[in-house]
């Protein structure tokens, strides 16, 4: 590095770096001043200061005031906004797709299958999302292995609360092969198998309480399990100390994951008005992921795979977009928090696409840039139930520096040379590129 002063630094805008890291890249205390900073509670953007000790965000100061800048590397963010790491809420990293890596084919050799695992991984951090809620895996060890090594430092990904299997009824058609056998049917053989997760170290556990328009016409509305069987899921759940989550399309298999404690709740297709009040009776316990990329990419990009925009209508995504766009506003108004998160990962839906999601919040159902923005960092540090999300003193330093203002444009996080820099735990994973260093 070139500046006289190693321990002031000017950003400067330009793309993907890969070389050695600057000098100042491992200072305990880093002082980002000149940002324009989303804090994540979805108000607007302030100008102001942020110093980051060892891994955590030790203060902000907004407007003309500004913090001690005595022992710490200064990154002059020259306008640039600042904001919290972006949580993906319905993640699959065991998906193997990725952008620039399409694979299409959803069962792999094992061997093959954990690496591609692993560089999922890392593609989805490369693209600023820094911690990942899992909504299945495709065996039931993958993301307990990838967890311990991302947390350990030795692979490069997002926090991840990790899932098990989609634990679906015997012989439903559709459901992707997993590296696991049968796990057996009936209320004793599902707690069972849910004992057995949480003793593995699985953080949620995952249902398919129904079937899926994708996998034949109509299948969204056919239960999977039936009220005593969820009830006892549910049960074992609490006994073992793990989440739960589901696939949901059909308003009653809603209606049985509120009554029975899951946290997670995906797609909720056809919710009815019953289905809506029990989400807003429990709001505070609650997370709803409607997972419109997928359905997005299906209906308009995924011809090259054979899916004609009739066959997309056949596997519900033209209805199912439409039925969104009426149910989401109207959980939006009821408080029910939405989070973005795409079922990213099938070959024309690839890993690395996750941010399209804000903008299809903003596109379709009318959250504003900000609102997206905070359901996509606020809400998400909730889900994962970590100190992520915000920035604000305390709060673990996961931290995006965007080249423009994705408050007014959220499409700009798409973009992933327009992440300047990517830290996480206080760490940098992509590294500003500063005036001087070039």
């Amino acid at each position: 590095m070139t500046n006289k002063d190693p321990s002031h630094a000017r950003i400067a805008r330009g793309g993907w770096q890969q070389r050695p890291a600057p000098r100042w890249q491992d200072a305990r205390r880093t002082l980002f001043i000149n940002a324009q900073i989303f804090d994540g509670s979805g108000s607007a953007l302030f100008p102001g200061e942020v110093l980051v000790v060892g891994n955590r965000i030790e203060a902000v100061a907004a407007g003309g005031e500004s913090i001690e800048r005595e022992g710490a590397a200064v990154i002059d963010c020259d306008g640039a906004t600042l904001m919290p790491g972006l949580v993906e809420s319905h993640g699959h990293l065991s998906w193997p797709s990725s952008v620039g890596r399409v694979i299409n084919a959803m069962h792999l050799p094992a061997e093959e299958h954990l690496l591609v695992t692993a560089y999922n991984a890392r593609v989805t951090l490369d693209h600023g999302f820094t911690s990942v809620y899992s909504a299945g895996a495709l065996g039931a060890r993958l993301e307990i292995a990838l967890k311990q090594e991302i947390a350990g430092g030795y692979l490069p990904g997002p926090r991840l609360r990790s899932s098990s299997l989609e634990k679906a009824a015997n012989g439903v058609a559709g459901v992707p092969q997993a590296h696991d056998g049968d796990h057996g049917e009936g209320v004793p053989a599902l707690r069972a198998y849910i004992a057995a997760m949480a003793g593995a170290g699985i953080d949620s556990v995952k249902f398919l309480l129904s079937s899926d328009d994708g996998f034949a016409p109509g299948a969204g509305q056919q239960l999977m399990y039936t009220e005593q069987e969820v009830a006892a899921i549910g049960m074992q759940a609490r006994e073992s100390g793990v989440w739960l989550a589901c696939h949901a399309q059909a308003a009653e298999a809603v209606k049985q994951a509120v009554r029975h404690g899951f946290r997670s709740i995906y797609h909720c297709s056809y919710a009815d008005a019953e289905a809506l009040d029990l989400l807003e009776s429990r709001k505070d316990e609650i997370f709803v992921s409607p997972a419109a990329g997928m359905l997005y990419a299906r209906q308009h990009e995924a011809q090259a795979f054979g899916i004609t925009p009739e066959v997309a209508e056949r596997m519900g995504a033209t209805s199912g977009l439409l039925r969104m766009r009426e149910i989401y506003p109207e959980m939006k108004r009821r408080g029910i928090r939405v989070l973005p998160g795409g079922d990213y990962g099938f070959p024309y839906n690839p890993v690395g696409r996750n941010a399209r999601d804000l903008d299809l919040f903003v596109r379709l159902f009318g959250f504003s840039p900000c609102e997206a923005l905070m359901a996509a960092t606020k809400w998400g540090g909730q889900l994962m139930d970590l100190q992520v999300g915000l920035v604000t003193p305390g709060y673990l330093a996961d931290l995006l520096l965007v080249d423009g203002d994705p408050s007014a444009d959220v499409t700009v996080l798409q973009d992933r040379n327009r992440l300047l820099m990517i830290m996480q735990d206080g760490k940098y994973h992509k590294w500003p590129l500063v005036q001087g260093d070039q």
